[in-house]
């Protein structure tokens, strides 16, 4: 890795998020409202001659938008324990340059029918869970004690302003030009991107040629202290009676049944209910995901600077950062259906919803590192299986909401959604911990 004070394994595209800018535009012929800008028409006309126009309902959208985790709840398990033991440099890289080739080929497999992009997109979606849960195991070994909420959410944050820079570019390219060319676009970047990858980064900081010898030593001294070293047996019988993992897992299910809605929606819902035509949508959509971005960054920090004055104790931070990550976002998507007729209002709950939202991942969903850093890897696979089980369920039932009630679809799908993550939040505020339990220690040798 190039340092520790930089992200060290983000992708470098979002294909969900051209995605939703795509459908928002491919699946309705219907043009904006009169008070669009000046020149909308000509530039629509002038982009449906040079694209194809696809009629994709909701339900069509739903199912393409969450093929991609029809499979990928079978890859993390296996996944993270790979890259526990043999490192995750090649496993990410090798991922990373697949989801870019696959993204070239969007276009291709959308003319080929909804059957051939659906089957794209579940290759796809498996290739990303690679790339995601192999970084995890680079965490443990670059990650300082003190340091370790700043870093990853420095990580997670790439993800979100990958999705806003393809959000922003995507909405003026689906208006002014075609909108395969997002995929060529930035399936280009990805490709490129992980080659700079294979270059630059390191499994360990041990072997890396240009990192001084001081930030090495430090790494080193403080990740030994922490007794943090790779478990090879997995203690699986103690795992399955935990009731602090299980309290994750739930919540990793419940609050990933409305991540992957946003992710999936957000330009449909800003296109339809309020009414902003495709480019701005695509904006709107991007800003969201910005102001995301960085609130993740300013809540790692915020984290670190709780843990290491200990102003709090790391479980209070943790059941706190999630409380407050669920608790504000589920006030305002009950409040969406209310305040709809207002642009302002309904995108200011927006913006505050993006930016609370965030806290969950200074809590529940890293908490795996505090419970159990020899196993980190593969729990944080275990827990992606829950996370990508939920979204392939969400974003389905969303469309078929949404497609069988136009005034009310929406509203239904943000009750069930906040009904769901507020009972993943009550679980794991009763059995959340902060602390290494005993399956997890260096003395349990217990056999998978």
């Amino acid at each position: 890795m190039p340092s520790r004070t930089e992200a060290k394994g983000v992708e470098a595209i979002s294909s969900d998020g051209n995605l939703s800018t795509v459908h928002a535009q491919t699946s309705r012929k219907e043009r904006p409202p009169v008070d669009s800008q000046d020149g909308w028409n000509g530039t629509l006309q002038q982009s449906e001659a040079m694209a194809p126009v696809y009629d994709w309902g909701p339900e069509i959208q739903g199912i393409i938008l969450s093929s991609c985790n029809y499979a990928s709840f079978l890859v993390p398990i296996p996944t993270g324990y790979i890259a526990g033991i043999f490192g995750a440099k090649y496993l990410v890289g090798v991922n990373l340059l697949l989801s870019s080739v696959l993204a070239l080929l969007i276009p291709l497999a959308a003319d080929a029918g909804v059957l051939s992009i659906t089957v794209l997109r579940i290759a796809q979606g498996i290739a990303q869970v690679m790339v995601f849960t192999s970084q995890f195991s680079l965490w443990v070994k670059w990650a300082p004690p003190l340091e370790k909420n700043q870093l990853i959410n420095i990580a997670i944050s790439g993800h979100l302003m990958g999705s806003f820079i393809t959000l922003l570019i995507g909405g003026f390219l689906c208006q002014t030009k075609v909108w395969p060319s997002i995929f060529y676009i930035f399936g280009g970047i990805g490709c490129a991107y992980s080659f700079l990858w294979f270059l630059l980064v390191y499994d360990d900081p041990i072997h890396h040629q240009f990192i001084s010898a001081g930030e090495k030593e430090y790494i080193v001294c403080s990740l030994a202290q922490q007794g943090c070293s790779p478990g090879w047996s997995l203690p699986i019988k103690a795992m399955i009676k935990s009731l602090p993992l299980w309290g994750i897992l739930v919540f990793h299910f419940t609050e990933f049944w409305i991540f992957n809605i946003l992710v999936a929606y957000l330009p449909t819902y800003i296109n339809s209910v309020l009414q902003a035509n495709f480019r701005d949508s695509g904006i709107l959509s991007a800003l969201l995901l910005g102001a995301a971005c960085i609130g993740t960054i300013l809540g790692g920090l915020l984290v670190d600077f709780l843990h290491s004055r200990k102003i709090f104790r790391l479980v209070t931070i943790r059941k706190l950062s999630t409380a407050i990550g669920v608790l504000v976002p589920s006030v305002v998507f009950v409040s969406l259906h209310w305040v709809r007729f207002s642009f302002s209002a309904s995108m200011g709950l927006l913006a505050l919803s993006s930016v609370t939202s965030t806290f969950c991942q200074t809590g529940a969903l890293v908490n795996i590192l505090d419970i159990a850093p020899r196993y980190t890897s593969f729990l944080q696979g275990l827990s992606e299986v829950f996370a990508y089980s939920s979204g392939a369920i969400s974003s389905t039932v969303a469309g078929f909401l949404i497609s069988q009630d136009s005034e009310f679809g929406w509203r239904n799908v943000f009750l069930i959604a906040v009904s769901i993550n507020m009972s993943g939040l009550v679980f794991y505020l009763i059995f959340g911990q902060a602390k290494v339990q005993d399956w997890a220690t260096e003395q349990m040798f217990t056999q998978l």
